[in-house]
């Protein structure tokens, strides 16, 4: 299935009207008939889980029911989004994924339809880990994953991350990209303070809901903040 993930970002002038699509691209992407499941984020200032947004960043994650990259980013949220973004002269930068491994629901839904835990993908992948955590847990949340996953940026093999959330403090989640499956096993699994968090939240039942997928990385086109996060690591 056809995944886009688009980072957006806004002037600073501009920032009310960034709010302000949040709620207005809820209807266009809703009637689009050729995307099955879409998300509209916000973006931690960090590149991880934050408490602090970036009122300039935001992002959509669609899925989509038939190939868009042939589109080169023009119109593959439709022409109204598309005339907006151009209006407020936003930085755009799109990945286009594809789902290959991972488990857990959405908002009750497997946006990607049904993956093995493991495949066999070589090379770059990216990787989204999202969770609802529950209100009585975020305390524990952010005092033990928040410095992990800013560790996150030292990691051998690490290429960028951004953090990306529905809800302040509540729904949060991560989207990494990692030259291979080897080195994002390294930090996940090698690093005694990150398996001690994983431990914690499967033991204590932080999140209410989690899910975790692993992408293959079928293109990109655009900059953020005037370069091409992929390129910038070759």
């Amino acid at each position: 299935m056809p995944v886009t993930l688009t980072i957006i970002r806004y002037p600073n002038k501009y920032i009310p009207f960034a709010l302000l699509a949040m709620a207005i691209f809820r209807l266009p992407l809703a009637l689009n008939k050729t995307i099955s499941f879409y998300k509209l984020m916000g973006c931690g200032k960090n590149g991880t889980f934050d408490k602090k947004a970036d009122l300039n960043q935001w992002a959509i994650l669609a899925c989509h029911k038939k190939n868009v990259q042939q589109y080169q980013h023009k119109n593959i949220y439709g022409t109204f989004i598309e005339n907006w973004l151009k209006r407020y002269n936003c930085e755009t930068y799109t990945f286009y994924l594809e789902a290959i491994e991972g488990h857990g629901t959405w908002d009750g839904k497997k946006p990607f339809d049904n993956m093995p835990a493991n495949g066999k993908h070589e090379g770059r992948l990216a990787i989204l880990t999202r969770a609802t955590i529950r209100i009585n847990k975020l305390k524990d949340f952010w005092q033990h994953v928040a410095p992990v996953a800013k560790r996150m940026k030292d990691s051998e093999g690490f290429i960028m991350s951004v953090g990306i959330g529905e809800l302040p403090l509540i729904k949060q989640a991560t989207f990494s990209v990692w030259e291979s499956k080897e080195a994002m096993k390294k930090f996940a699994y090698q690093r005694n303070e990150h398996t001690d968090v994983i431990r914690k939240t499967k033991e204590q039942k932080w999140y209410s809901e989690d899910m975790y997928t692993r992408f293959a990385i079928t293109g990109s086109i655009g900059t953020i903040q005037g370069f091409d996060p992929l390129q910038r690591k070759l």
